[in-house]
């Protein structure tokens, strides 16, 4: 049987959902549900443009899937990741030291600077060690656990650790980890049971109805879906066969060929060069030489 929702862990759907002018109430929604802890909810976003550095865009080495400001100017950056990437913590820190620093570029002083704070939903166990599946890290001195650097925050959802029942939601932090980690599993009938009256959690399940995307998103969503299984299926097998040497470089070739059988298969689709390219993150001019071989 078709399962009614698509995955929300999709990047294309994730992006959809989140990063669009149309569903920008969900994700302030979604942000104000999540920090409800702060003492000031976002009334307003406004999206940047989620390349932070020009000269690295074509690698896709700083590109984040979300980044917007509130009207006061902080910074929200807030990732989806499904791999298991190594140092992703260290990756988490550099993209908001970037969005940080990136304040200057408009010729901002120093004393202006806004707040920081990184969101990542990732789909392993990020921190083994802590049994909570939410966690909120900020600057504290050692002694005193003030907050006296107050400019970066960083909070992690580890969807694995995760195992509320449906019939156990009572939050609405409980509700989006629920739709996270469930929505390709969760029918109709249930929502009843977990949305409740909350309308902005609708709709973000009504964006993932398969029945109200156009065949050309359901094809960058499948797209989407074959390059995470292919770089997963590559990864796996190396570590499988325990090849020590020469690892790294085997990975990378690897994950290479697996992007540009993606992208063949997207061309072979009739996708546009412009979404092969946001998806793949090749240029176009290697979409193009693809589009020979």
């Amino acid at each position: 049987m078709i399962s009614k929702f698509l995955d929300p862990k999709n990047d294309y759907a994730f992006k959809r959902i989140f990063g669009t002018e149309k569903n920008k109430d969900i994700l302030i929604h979604f942000l104000n549900d999540i920090f409800a802890h702060t003492t000031n909810p976002i009334e307003e976003v406004t999206f940047l443009n989620p390349s932070q550095d020009p000269k690295l865009a074509a690698e896709r080495k700083s590109i984040v899937d979300v980044l917007c400001t509130d009207k006061e100017g902080n910074r929200f950056i807030v990732e989806m990741q499904v791999g298991h990437e190594k140092g992703f913590e260290k990756r988490a820190q550099y993209y908001a030291a970037r969005a940080y620093i990136n304040q200057r570029d408009k010729g901002i002083e120093y004393k202006d600077l806004k707040n920081v704070t990184f969101l990542a939903i990732v789909n392993f166990e990020l921190f083994p060690e802590n049994p909570s599946y939410i966690c909120h890290h900020q600057v504290l001195d050692i002694k005193t656990h003030k907050r006296d650097l107050k400019d970066f925050s960083f909070s992690f959802i580890e969807l694995p650790k995760f195992k509320d029942k449906k019939n156990q939601l009572k939050t609405l932090t409980q509700k989006w980890c629920y739709f996270f980690k469930k929505a390709p599993h969760t029918t109709e009938e249930d929502l009843k049971e977990i949305i409740g009256s909350d309308f902005i959690i609708r709709k973000a399940y009504d964006e993932l109805d398969r029945f109200s995307w156009s065949k050309k998103d359901l094809q960058i969503y499948e797209s989407v879906d074959m390059k995470i299984s292919a770089d997963k299926a590559i990864h796996d097998t190396f570590f499988e066969k325990g090849l020590e040497q020469g690892l790294e470089k085997g990975l990378e070739q690897g994950l290479e060929q697996g992007i540009k059988k993606t992208a063949q298969r997207m061309i072979q689709m009739g996708i546009k060069i412009e979404t092969v390219s946001e998806v793949t993150g090749l240029t176009h001019q290697e979409i193009e030489r693809l589009k020979k071989e």
